[in-house]
């Protein structure tokens, strides 16, 4: 789950973090209300969207008068702003953050990350902020610094110094430096983040160290630890289609192809993507329906997969394990009689009882192909959608 850069200010300033004095808005009215409550002589107009780059998309405007504001909200509002990070399809923005101009005197990176080579949660940082760290790393990456953080012992104050230090944080400004990144380990901790990044974080002309961007998103697995972070959620951001599925406890992505997959374990459906890929086709998800496959669960996730116009074919590739062959046979059934399948269905069964749910499937008077095995399931399901054009 990821955040809104006003409402992962919010949670900043929650854990003593410095932060800018900004409201979030949703019309041009707005937007010049929260000028005149700010007070100030400039602002930033931001648009609010879960993507990058939005600055170099023109999603972010300085203005110097109540007059630019509004001008500046209305041509954001209801923009499609497309950045590195959204697709060709872009995001339409909904919402700005209107912000109190900041006088800044220099600008760096610190980000929390979890590392899976240490499996452990790293600090990074780099004097080259306001840029896109994928970018520094690529062409300049021995300017970023890293501390790998002992969860035993948590971010140790040396650790922040030293790298407070290797990013020329000026002298008398180290201390604010390590304080901000203590609370930021404290906030990324306790809220289970996955990640948590600012870009920039600032030195101001008055001397202090404040985050002018944040970035949160949140391990969802542990969402249920934090109703308050829950409430954030907003739904506009996220894929509808993904969202369903997590209604019915189904793992669904969104991917690019025309092969709709249905498939039970995550490593199994990994493979089926493998090797559809192999015979050529391209899957239009991944959908993981888990152990505990119910007749409910397998209509929701064809009215899911049908309901992504690219898809030309389904592939359901089930291994009955905890759940028997027969049982899923007759889900797969009554599922497909339910939503009225108009694309060719090709279903590979293996384990307990699949003589049996073969059978079920040959005699369901749909047309289902049955296939011998995931390859054949493969092969046949790449071969129906080319033959459709």
């Amino acid at each position: 789950m990821n955040l809104h850069e006003y409402q992962a200010k919010q949670l900043f300033a929650d854990y003593g973090l410095p932060v800018p004095s900004g409201i979030p808005c949703s019309s041009a009215d707005e937007a010049v209300a929260a000028t005149k409550k700010l007070g100030g002589d400039k602002w930033v107009v931001k648009c609010q969207v879960h993507a990058g780059g939005r600055g170099k998309a023109g999603g972010v405007k300085v203005a110097k008068n109540i007059n630019e504001v509004e001008s500046y909200a209305k041509e954001i509002l209801g923009k499609t702003l497309i950045t590195h990070q959204t697709g060709p399809e872009g995001k339409v923005v909904k919402r700005l953050l209107i912000e109190e101009g900041c006088d800044i005197k220099k600008e760096y990176y610190i980000g929390l990350v979890l590392d899976r080579v240490t499996s452990r949660v790293v600090l990074m940082a780099s004097e080259e902020g306001g840029t896109e760290i994928e970018e520094v790393a690529a062409k300049t990456p021995e300017k970023i610094f890293k501390e790998i953080i002992d969860p035993a012992i948590g971010l140790a104050s040396f650790q922040a110094r030293r790298i407070a230090f290797n990013i020329n944080i000026p002298k008398e400004l180290i201390n604010q430096a390590v304080n901000f990144m203590m609370g930021l380990y404290n906030a990324f901790i306790e809220k289970d983040c996955s990640i948590a990044e600012i870009n920039p974080l600032v030195i101001t002309g008055d001397g202090k160290v404040m985050a002018l961007d944040a970035k949160l998103n949140f391990d969802d697995s542990a969402l249920y630890r934090h109703p308050d972070i829950s409430e954030y959620r907003d739904l506009d951001e996220e894929d509808e289609k993904e969202n369903r599925a997590s209604k019915y406890d189904l793992n669904y992505v969104t991917l690019d192809g025309s092969i709709g997959c249905m498939v039970n374990g995550a490593g199994l459906a990994m493979a089926t993507l493998d090797i559809i890929h192999y015979y050529g086709g391209e899957p239009a998800n991944f959908l993981d329906v888990g152990g505990s496959t119910t007749v409910d669960k397998v209509s929701e996730a064809f009215k899911i997969i049908l309901s992504d116009e690219k898809v030309q074919g389904i592939f359901v590739n089930i291994f009955g394990g905890i759940v028997k062959c027969d049982f899923i046979a007759q889900g797969v059934v009554e599922a497909a009689k339910q939503v009225g399948l108009t694309v060719p269905l090709v279903v590979r069964l293996e384990g307990t009882n699949v003589e049996i749910g073969k059978e079920i499937l040959r005699n369901s008077g749909i047309e289902i192909v049955v296939a011998d095995s995931m390859a054949d399931g493969a092969e046949k399901i790449v071969s129906l959608v080319k033959d459709r054009g």
